[in-house]
C-alpha cells in the first residue's frame, strides 16, 4: 500500500478485566507500521489486565476504580498524541490487526470517521432489540443506515474528537458518537472487518448486559432529542 501521509496514528484501548486477551490485542496493533502510539486505559480491573498490558511496553494508565467505557476513553484522550485516533476494545485479540482497514480511509481522506462492521455473530445472543433501537435512532437523527451501530472499533481524525469534546458514559457511547459526528458535518464510513470479540449468550448475565445496553442507548437518544 502506498503511504499517502506522515500523520501520526494513535490507538486508545479501554480495558476492564481483559487479562486473557489484552496482550494479543496489543501485539496485533503493534504489528501495524502506521500505528505510532498505543495507550491502554486499565479501567479499574480486578485481574491482571494492567500488568499484562504493561509487559508489552505500551503506555498504560491505571484507574483506581471502574468508571465505564466512555469515562475511560475520555480519561485516556489526554495522553493521546496522534493526528488520527483509533478506538479499540481490549478483547479483540489477534483480530485487532484488522484496524488497519479502518485507518486507511481516514489516511486517504475518504472519511473523517470509520466504523468497523463485524461479520455475523457466531452464536445466538439477544433478540436484536438493542441493535434495532440503535439503528433506528441513528437513522432518525441523521438519515444514516448503519449496520453495526454498537461497534466500538473506530478510527477518526483528531478534529472529530475535538469537536465532540467528550464521549458519553455507559453503553451508549458509540450511538452518541455516530450521531454527533454526522451532525457536525463529518464523513462517516462503515468498513467490513473480520474482527471477533467475546459474545454474550442467552443466559441471565447476557440478558442483564443487553438490558443495560438498551437503557443506555435509549438515554443517549433521549438526551439528543432534548438538545434538538
Amino acid at each position: 500500500m502506498v503511504e499517502l501521509t506522515e500523520e501520526m496514528v494513535s490507538v486508545l484501548i479501554p480495558a476492564y478485566n481483559e487479562e486473557q486477551n489484552i496482550q494479543a490485542t496489543i501485539q496485533a496493533v503493534q504489528s501495524i507500521r502506521k500505528v505510532t502510539q498505543i495507550v491502554v486505559v486499565n479501567d479499574g480491573s480486578k485481574d491482571q489486565t494492567g500488568s499484562r498490558a504493561r509487559e508489552t511496553g505500551v503506555e498504560v494508565i491505571d484507574l483506581a476504580k471502574n468508571i465505564g467505557k466512555g469515562g475511560a476513553l475520555n480519561y485516556g484522550l489526554q495522553y493521546v498524541k496522534g493526528d488520527i485516533i483509533g478506538l479499540l476494545d481490549g478483547d479483540l485479540g489477534k483480530s485487532a490487526s484488522e484496524v488497519e482497514k479502518l485507518i486507511a480511509p481516514v489516511l486517504e481522506d475518504k472519511a473523517d470517521m470509520t466504523i468497523g462492521r463485524f461479520p455475523a455473530a457466531q452464536k445466538k445472543g439477544g433478540f436484536g432489540w438493542v441493535t434495532g433501537l440503535a439503528k433506528k435512532g441513528i437513522r432518525w437523527y441523521t438519515g444514516l443506515e448503519v449496520s453495526s451501530p454498537l461497534s466500538g472499533q473506530r478510527v477518526m481524525r483528531r478534529a472529530v474528537v475535538e469537536k465532540i469534546v467528550a464521549f458519553e458514559s455507559g453503553f451508549g457511547v458509540e450511538v452518541g458518537l455516530t450521531i454527533d459526528v454526522f451532525r457536525h458535518g463529518f464523513r462517516v464510513k462503515e468498513v467490513p472487518v473480520q474482527m471477533t470479540h467475546a459474545e454474550t449468550g442467552r443466559d441471565l448475565a447476557g440478558f442483564l448486559h443487553r438490558g443495560q445496553q438498551f437503557l443506555d442507548v435509549a438515554l443517549v437518544l433521549a438526551k439528543r432529542l432534548i438538545k434538538r
